[in-house]
């Protein structure tokens, strides 16, 4: 008999991948030196990273049919070399001062690693972690969340040694060898891995077992992605302007306010575990409800909170909903729709992060430039919320309604 790989270091791969890909978030290191070696303005360097969101949610809403027909191994490999070589590519890019090579490679090709490699491992672990869904997609996840804060000091170290091209051929070849190494022990668990939670015997079965096609058709599938999208929507667009909103409001120094950011993205990779670990206990309808009830409260609060330590401490409890929103999704996507084909409804549902990432950052520089202050933009961000929640118990309609349907089915059958 073939031996069972241990689940653990099937995580770990997981995580890889993620650690890997995550870098993303550490786009803003290379701003600074991009304007300053070529001259490129602001804008346009900063079109790169909205570039790569882009890809990120196209290519895994394009390319989760392929990572559930060719399994996680095929898939993770695809998106090492996507990703791997777009990074490599991006130093010839830099060598060759090229702007528009730059898209291509770091915005297209790199983004499509992106996608792929985000979806990979998800609905793989869900199959391992029959028993702790949320756990288990929240430490892959983490990974993503925590990237930053690991990648940002080496790539601001090597930038100043050895200069922006051969930082990018360090970094995609570092990247490319961690993400193949993880990808060659992902597989799919055995026929019957631990029958003891098969759908018969849980204690709350899965409500039903579709495909993405099907998954796409029904009402939940779209409640989910609304409560995904203003999410992600007032948490980007808090972290794309976090440094002068704590300027404004709360009197943070530019120093004291670039050290937040920092810590924002501990806040973010830890908000993954925790609140995706939480989920298993407390459910993932509650989950949700309990993220947006908390940001509404924060954001209607945080115009009036002066106090720096106490501002900073509610724009953290945010950015932990915001990360945490990201890895109980997964989990969610099993229990409403099964595992037959989770990897290509969750990359369906990131759609809603390619939405979000354009739609945040530009609504937020809208309102700030209209109104001259960020209190506005709060409060407009605190009533999405709101609607979110609202979303959140409408979503409980459904289920409760599917649940009905399934004991009553259940009944007949028997």
């Amino acid at each position: 008999m073939k031996k069972t790989k241990n689940r653990w270091l099937i995580a770990l791969s997981a995580v890889g991948i993620h650690i890997s890909i995550g870098s993303v978030y550490a786009w803003s290191v290379f701003t600074n030196p991009l304007i300053e070696q070529y001259g490129w303005e602001l804008s346009y360097v900063s079109l790169t990273f909205s570039i790569a969101i882009l890809f990120l949610g196209l290519s895994a809403a394009f390319m989760g049919h392929f990572v559930e027909k060719y399994g996680p191994r095929t898939s993770g490999i695809v998106a090492a070399g996507f990703f791997g070589i777009g990074m490599m590519a991006s130093g010839g890019a830099a060598v060759l001062e090229s702007l528009w090579l730059l898209y291509i490679t770091y915005g297209i090709l790199a983004g499509i690693g992106l996608g792929i490699g985000y979806i990979t491992p998800v609905s793989t672990l869900v199959k391992w972690f029959p028993d702790r869904r949320g756990l288990a997609t929240g430490l892959a996840i983490m990974g993503f969340g925590f990237s930053a804060m690991i990648a940002s000091p080496i790539m601001a170290n090597l930038i100043d040694t050895v200069g922006i091209p051969a930082t990018f051929f360090i970094l995609g070849l570092i990247y490319f060898i961690v993400m193949m190494a993880s990808a060659l022990y992902l597989e799919r668990p055995p026929e019957g891995y631990m029958n003891e939670f098969s759908e018969e015997k849980k204690k709350t079965p899965d409500l039903s077992q579709l495909t993405a096609n099907e998954a796409v058709k029904t009402r939940r599938f779209w409640l989910l992605w609304v409560m995904l999208f203003i999410n992600i929507t007032c948490g980007i667009a808090i972290l794309s302007v976090a440094s002068p909103i704590a300027q404004e409001i709360a009197g943070l120094s530019t120093g004291a306010a670039a050290a937040m950011v920092g810590i924002m993205g501990f806040f973010n990779g830890a908000g993954r575990i925790a609140w995706a670990s939480i989920s298993d206990y407390m459910g993932r309808p509650n989950v949700y409800s309990t993220f947006f009830l908390i940001q509404i409260i924060a954001f209607f609060t945080l115009p009036a909170i002066t106090h720096a330590l106490l501002f900073q401490l509610v724009l953290f409890l945010i950015i932990s909903c915001y990360g945490g929103g990201f890895a109980s999704v997964p989990a969610y996507i099993g229990d409403l729709f099964g595992t037959k084909q989770l990897g290509a409804i969750h990359g369906y549902i990131l759609t809603a992060w390619a939405a979000a990432g354009l739609v945040g950052p530009l609504l937020v520089s809208w309102i700030r430039e209209a109104t001259e202050s960020y209190v506005l933009t709060l409060s407009i961000f605190g009533i999405s919320l709101a609607a979110a929640f609202i979303v959140s118990l409408w979503i409980r309609l459904d289920i409760r309604q599917l649940k009905q349907e399934n004991e009553d089915s259940q009944r007949n059958t028997a």
